[in-house]
């Protein structure tokens, strides 16, 4: 409107009006909506500065504003996220291995507390010519990162290492614990291990990493929020930055499921159920 009447400066308002079939206030109309949007933008990019792998839905969650009005805020302005996808070699399945002994015992499950189901995977991650390998144990309830562990190798020793991880810090032992058909996880030492516990062992079917969802899942939005390893300059320098992504993501970064961090999640079961479930990790 403002550029109708910079073109029609020295023509009478009210006969402009009447032209374009509208009252004489609305020649100076001036739309509220750029104005909220500017502010809703300041809001994002503040967000932002803190959570540099934030899309619009976790964005919508830390404001508490509608996810379609971030969305559309977003692209108006054109802000997006720090997105960098690492491609990672898939993890080769182990020729002629026999199929193995134990089921998916946790397909179409839903823990309802705490400690009931812990998951397990590992990661690789390439840093300075070379792969390392991260493992992580989470419980699926909290979706916590509960424990992990880092090597050289992915070995029994790495899966073995995280899940003691978790038993060193904390007398909690989960009914189920949940992996795929590696041989890291169906080594007998590890098998051992987790059946000295009284765990029952689920394992996701042969090629069906979609069983285990939740790592996958956690994983490919840890990567992001690591960015690029190759930016330290040493092994020490890139173990203490995933320790700091690992905390980051558990006590700080929201879960579109959980609607808040792991950390917060746990923490207000705790409360309202009276129980203490694990004290402060390495994480």
């Amino acid at each position: 409107m403002k550029d109708i009447i910079k073109r029609s400066p020295k023509e009478n308002k009210t006969n402009l009006a009447k032209k374009l079939g509208i009252s004489r206030g609305m020649l100076y109309y001036q739309h509220k909506q750029p104005l909220v949007d500017e502010k809703i933008k300041t809001k994002i990019k503040d967000v932002l500065s803190n959570h540099h792998a934030y899309g619009y839905k976790r964005i919508a969650i830390e404001l508490q504003l509608n996810k379609k009005r971030i969305l559309r805020v977003m692209k108006v302005f054109d802000i997006k996220p720090y997105i960098r996808r690492i491609k990672k070699p898939r993890k080769l399945e182990d020729e002629g291995k026999p199929k193995s002994l134990f089921k998916n015992e946790i397909e179409n499950f839903c823990p309802v507390k705490p400690n009931i189901v812990w998951v397990g995977d590992f990661t690789y991650i390439y840093f300075a010519g070379q792969f390392y390998y991260l493992a992580t144990v989470m419980d699926l309830f909290t979706r916590e990162v509960v424990g992990w562990s880092f090597s050289a190798c992915h070995s029994k020793e790495l899966v073995i290492e995280a899940f003691q991880n978790v038993v060193n810090n904390t007398d909690k032992i989960p009914v189920y614990f949940h992996s795929d058909q590696g041989s890291e996880y169906d080594s007998n030492d590890y098998l051992t291990l987790i059946k000295t516990y009284g765990v029952i062992i689920s394992m996701s079917r042969k090629s069906s990493p979609w069983e285990n969802g939740y790592q996958e899942s956690f994983y490919s939005n840890f990567k992001l929020e690591l960015g690029d390893p190759e930016r330290f300059e040493n092994i020490g320098e890139l173990i203490e930055a995933i320790s700091l992504a690992l905390r980051y993501y558990n006590h700080d970064r929201i879960h579109t499921k959980l609607k808040t961090s792991p950390i917060k999640y746990r923490l207000n079961y705790e409360q309202k159920h009276g129980e203490y479930l694990f004290k402060e990790m390495g994480t």
